[in-house]
């Protein structure tokens, strides 16, 4: 296979909630771009100030959370002139912020959970149960499903803390679904079923915990469904190189498009190189995939 880069740097570590989740995934990245022959340095990114080995032609950024995935370290790269692989600043801090990403998914006609913002005290008018989260955070950190009244307020103040703004979405009964995208390829859905139907941290990263069924055995119309929703969700918010979009399938057959996570985990349970594996590509060669779509 030709190739645009030669040597290429991985960034990891970061300075969100999620450091020790990007350690795991950019470790992952890199044993699997040097396996697929590549000259990789790893870089633990503490701050803005991060420097590059001489050398590095683009980077591979396995960053999560704030200064990963908000569109911040984009643009430092732009402005360096690295190319690196994913979501450009702009497209990356509207995915981030799901209040601004909801607003682009509601203008496109793409169906999504009823929610609402929170922020000064404004009361919440969703019924029971909802999910609480963070507008701007991953990894499920401080995200609740509140079933009882009783737990509503210590989830709305946990949520809070993050950036003193929160999503509270309709939760929506049935099945949980995600779909990756590789370049322009749709991969096929993977359907996570996770102890009492709650997709929180512990079962996203403790392994055993949570079943993946891979490809999500649904029926062809429902499967072609999700995959046609996340292209659009994906076109939607001008993501580029990869992306994963999360979804619900309520009972009725009615699939809701939850987000879009422009930097997906490489970790040993992450979704992404599960739904890889499915399509006929490994670890290896997904990484040198993504590696290749790195631009400006």
């Amino acid at each position: 296979m030709s190739r645009k880069f030669k040597h290429v740097a991985v960034l990891k570590g970061g300075i969100s909630k999620e450091r020790e989740i990007s350690l795991r995934s950019g470790a992952a990245v890199a044993g699997g771009l040097r396996q697929a022959g590549y000259a990789v340095d790893e870089v633990d990114v503490k701050g803005p100030d991060f420097v590059l080995p001489d050398g590095v032609e683009a980077v591979f950024i396995a960053l999560h959370g704030e200064f990963g995935e908000d569109g911040q370290i984009q643009e430092l790269l732009a402005r360096r002139g690295i190319p690196y692989t994913g979501a450009d600043p702009e497209s990356s801090r509207l995915a981030f912020a799901k209040d601004l990403s909801k607003e682009i998914l509601a203008r496109r006609g793409i169906t999504t959970p009823p929610y609402e913002i929170l922020r000064n005290g404004r009361p919440r008018t969703l019924p029971l149960p909802v999910i609480v989260k963070p507008t701007r955070q991953g990894s499920s950190f401080g995200v609740h499903l509140v079933r009882d009244e009783i737990c509503w307020q210590d989830a709305l103040t946990e949520a809070m803390i993050y950036n003193h703004e929160t999503l509270v979405e309709q939760y929506i009964a049935g099945r949980e679904l995600t779909v990756g995208i590789v370049g322009r390829e749709i991969l096929p859905a993977i359907e996570i079923r996770a102890p009492e139907g709650n997709y929180d941290y512990r079962a996203k990263y403790t392994k055993g915990v949570t079943a993946y069924l891979v490809p999500a055995p649904l029926e062809k119309r429902l499967a072609d469904d999700a995959r046609r929703l996340a292209w659009e969700t994906y076109c939607a918010l001008k993501c580029r190189g990869l992306g994963r979009v999360d979804m619900r399938l309520s009972p009725e057959g009615a699939i809701y498009v939850l987000e879009l996570n422009t930097i997906p985990g490489f970790t040993e349970t992450s979704l992404l190189p599960k739904a890889a594996a499915a399509a006929g590509c490994g670890f290896a060669p997904l990484c040198a995939r993504i590696m290749e779509t790195a631009g400006l």
